[in-house]
């Protein structure tokens, strides 16, 4: 029995406008891009980048995450559903994101950007992406906690949530608010790196902390996270962390492959 719960019963709906209800989930999504690209902005500025560049930026992650998580969800998860109701793909306000594919898309849109605006490697826009991309996850995740979703196995640690809008009865693991802590100590350090330390010198160094801090963080919160899909249940590991490890063999390289550089 724990020590202590939180009954966790919030209204993932933040307040309503008329017919237009606003979800605690979008809103945090919206601040999170918003306070993304205004430092990306701050550092294109350090940098003496053109003006504009940080709102076409803005234009290529948003379409990308939401794109890009939106199809990792239904290949990566629930194909089997989806190839049976492939008009529900683009009902996005039904649910179901998921980050890796998220992810992938922006490193897509990260090298059409590179090549058709900055024309600078992919690299050098990515060491500055990942800096408020990090941020933008952890506000992700509070968003999932403020809908009740995503959170881990029962636990009888002090600190344990009851779902209750999730029909919980049992302290859980809050394992949004693991990942969020994760990600926000990310965005800390990589912040500290770029400003102080101008690891943004030495190409790829940012693009592979962020790489390995994130998904090394989800990889092991994953082994107390509810599966999200049945299938799931017959596998060494779920799927989030299968599509984990090809991130963070490539994050680790890119350090060693930057602190190896004579660049600084």
């Amino acid at each position: 029995m724990a020590l202590a719960t939180i009954i966790w019963d919030v209204n993932p709906e933040a307040f309503s406008i008329g017919f237009i209800t606003v979800r605690w989930y979008g809103l945090l999504y919206a601040m999170g891009f918003l306070l993304g690209i205004t430092i990306l902005g701050k550092i294109f500025k350090r940098e003496n980048c053109p003006e504009d560049w940080a709102d076409k930026v803005f234009i290529y992650m948003v379409l990308a995450v939401v794109i890009g998580a939106r199809l990792g969800h239904v290949f990566f998860y629930a194909w089997d559903y989806y190839k049976d109701n492939l008009l529900e793909i683009v009902m996005i306000w039904h649910g179901g994101l998921a980050s890796h594919g998220g992810a992938i898309a922006m490193l897509i849109a990260a090298w059409i950007f590179s090549k058709k605006v900055s024309k600078k490697s992919f690299l050098w826009l990515g060491d500055r992406l990942f800096i408020p991309s990090a941020m933008v996850a952890g506000l992700i995740r509070i968003g999932n906690l403020m809908n009740s979703e995503i959170y881990g196995h029962a636990t009888d640690l002090p600190w344990g949530f009851v779902f209750v809008r999730d029909g919980g009865t049992m302290p859980m693991h809050p394992t949004q608010i693991y990942e969020a802590l994760a990600y926000f100590a990310l965005f800390a350090f990589m912040m500290y790196l770029y400003w102080v330390k101008d690891a943004h010198k030495r190409e790829g160094l940012l693009t592979g902390v962020g790489f390995t801090g994130i998904f090394v963080a989800r990889f092991f919160i994953e082994f107390v996270k509810n599966n999200q899909e049945a299938f799931e249940d017959d596998l060494m590991l779920n799927m989030g962390q299968y599509l984990s490890i090809p991130f963070i063999a490539i994050g680790i390289w890119l350090i060693i492959r930057a602190l190896r550089s004579n660049k600084i």
